[in-house]
């Protein structure tokens, strides 16, 4: 039996194929694990309660398959899909791991490459329009350089501009609706990465021909690992109306990119994340990229998964009790009642405002001598998240 934090589809959890599919290899040591059929991982995930799965073109169709391998794979997948009641929101292309993208996809100093970049994208696309995705995120993993010399980053970002018009208007003509979101990262796989935050791509997407259609798909572990607050960079894409997709694991600053299980070393930070997520009203994907621990076999891999959706719903929770806390309702009250005295109405502005602002005075010894409380409030956050409130 399950109790109030046990997943259900409404929650729209959902995992990468290559996330529960990951077999434990890295740079120095071997896979641990055999391989898990996307078939599979749609039958166990929906078991756990999750809602769907996201994935890479060659997560479900191997690279260099036949059209009539492709087809045979695409209709099977589709009807696991349809059995367990599963969807897919959102695609992606493999832009990385062949050694052709070694000096990256679309802006690579080869022509030949970025144009086979776009073929590959735009066969992506088209089936993830097959089965149903709505969101096409773009992860540009080998976009960047370890030889400065070797290009004109400004040239590399022209080189991105035309890539992603390109694609807008492909989106277009074939009428799937898509909306994109623009996936940032600091470092590796490359030295350096270009648009390495997500404030990098909300930056570059007002340059592009179809901004609108164009959002950001931000990810916890590649913000922290660079030492950013995610919850303040999320925030910001919240604001600006470009939240389509959010990738959610955890992250020890300052490492390699760890893809950690959700919330499993940042419980505060991951806290203020669901609250905002929550009452922002955002209603896409809750997607979980991240992976088991490379001590695990298959069975922790599906632990890694329930824990995954079992912290956020924790969090959630967390976040209700919040709201409801008097006493920390009261603090915050308080602070946003300071100098609500104050007549002037900065949000509109006007010449007379301006001359009556310049030529007030303000008591700002006495001001300054205020406390904040910001103390209290942060230990009675702390309580509540370890149980005690």
């Amino acid at each position: 039996m399950g109790d109030q934090f046990t997943p259900t589809k409404d929650e729209k959890f959902t995992f990468g194929l290559w996330t529960v599919g990951n077999r434990g290899r890295d740079p120095f040591g071997e896979a641990v694990r055999d391989t898990i059929s996307p078939i599979r991982s749609l039958e166990k995930l929906s078991k756990l309660g999750a809602w769907g799965v996201n994935l890479h073109d060659n997560d479900l169709v191997p690279f260099g398959a036949s059209l009539q391998e492709r087809n045979r794979i695409v209709k099977e997948f589709k009807k696991a899909l349809d059995d367990t009641g599963m969807v897919v929101p959102m695609a992606t292309t493999n832009l990385f791991y062949h050694p052709v993208f070694k000096d990256g996809a679309f802006t690579s100093n080869d022509k030949r490459v970025r144009h086979y970049a776009l073929q590959k994208t735009m066969q992506a696309m088209d089936l993830g329009a097959e089965i149903g995705a709505e969101i096409y995120v773009f992860w540009g993993g080998r976009e960047g350089t370890e030889v400065d010399a070797s290009k004109d980053a400004r040239e590399a970002i022209k080189r991105m501009r035309e890539a992603m018009n390109f694609l807008c208007h492909y989106n277009i003509d074939m009428g799937y609706g898509y909306k994109f979101a623009l996936e940032a990262k600091p470092n590796e796989p490359r030295s350096d990465i270009y648009f390495p935050t997500t404030g990098h791509m909300l930056a570059f997407i007002e340059t592009l021909d179809h901004a609108d259609m164009v959002g950001v798909n931000p990810e916890v572990a590649h913000e922290q690992m660079s030492g950013l607050n995610f919850y303040h960079v999320v925030a910001q894409a919240i604001e600006a109306g470009k939240l389509f997709h959010i990738d959610l694991n955890d992250q020890k600053p300052g490492r390699y990119d760890q893809d950690l299980r959700f919330s499993s070393e940042s419980i505060k930070s991951m806290f203020y994340l669901v609250k905002l997520l929550e009452e922002s009203g955002y209603n896409g994907p809750r997607h979980f990229d991240a992976h088991a621990y490379r001590s695990e076999d298959e069975e922790g891999v599906w632990a890694f998964a329930h824990g995954c959706m079992r912290s956020y719903m924790i969090l959630k929770d967390k976040a209700r009790r919040f709201e409801e806390d008097p006493e920390i309702q009261g603090i915050l009250k308080e602070l946003k009642s300071l100098g609500s005295d104050s007549p002037f109405d900065t949000a509109n502005y006007n010449s007379a405002t301006a001359e009556a602002l310049k030529a007030a005075s303000f008591d700002i010894d006495n001001i300054a001598k205020l406390g904040l409380m910001y103390e209290q409030l942060d230990q009675l956050v702390i309580d509540l998240l370890l149980g005690i409130r």
